[in-house]
């Protein structure tokens, strides 16, 4: 490994870098969507216990001491319940605004790497061909060709660890965006439940989802 490192040089060191840098935000993000989801079903029944039975003060309690996505909306929600429903939607609205750039955190990050690996891997092999014709225009001719394609094939290394290094990232960015845009939708259906428990409408709002675009 060290050896192949060497052989792609500083180019190849920049795509490992950035090989870390996605395979960090892949987990963290994948270990965050699983700790969000962790005990939601039983934190919505105690939720709707609480509010069915009037005890806003047990479901700010609630709240409070379990904060997430779902109950950071809840919270805004019980706070103004005394509001018109349209109200309450629209203030738990601009509540979610709030969330989505935390569940969006690092993916724009992750989004560049898996754009930007694949263009290093070229360039180094740019740099390696430029390199490799260098030397055989300095001395005229090679006795051995096989100098001459080892050289290209040296260069080559960084597009291969570039491609490998951007498949992985593109895949889990999309998935990543895919699961933030389902989480959303989620607590969308989830508030619209609760909120019917406070006395709110049924009138439909539908909280923004997150753009796909890598830029």
């Amino acid at each position: 490994m060290i050896e192949i490192m060497q052989k792609g040089g500083i180019i190849m060191y920049i795509i490992a870098f950035l090989s870390i840098v996605a395979a960090v935000i892949i987990i963290e993000k994948l270990l965050y969507f699983r700790r969000i989801r962790v005990d939601e079903e039983k934190m919505i029944n105690r939720l709707k216990s609480a509010l069915s039975k009037g005890h806003y003060d047990e479901a700010l309690s609630i709240c409070e001491n379990n904060p997430s996505h779902i109950t950071n909306l809840m919270k805004v929600g019980i706070e103004h319940r005394q509001y018109p429903a349209e109200t309450i939607k629209d203030m738990i609205l601009d509540a979610a605004n709030l969330e989505i750039p935390k569940m969006e955190k690092r993916l724009p990050a992750l989004g560049t790497v898996a754009h930007i690996a694949p263009l290093l891997g070229l360039l180094g092999t740019v740099t390696g061909n430029i390199a490799a014709f260098g030397v055989l225009g300095k001395f005229g001719s090679v006795g051995d060709p096989g100098l001459l394609a080892k050289g290209i094939s040296e260069a080559l290394l960084t597009t291969a660890a570039g491609i490998i290094v951007s498949i992985p990232a593109i895949v889990f960015y999309n998935f990543l965006v895919s699961k933030v845009n389902h989480t959303i939708i989620r607590l969308e259906n989830r508030v619209n439940e609760l909120v019917l428990l406070l006395g709110g409408g049924t009138h439909e709002n539908e909280i923004p989802q997150v753009s796909d675009n890598q830029d």
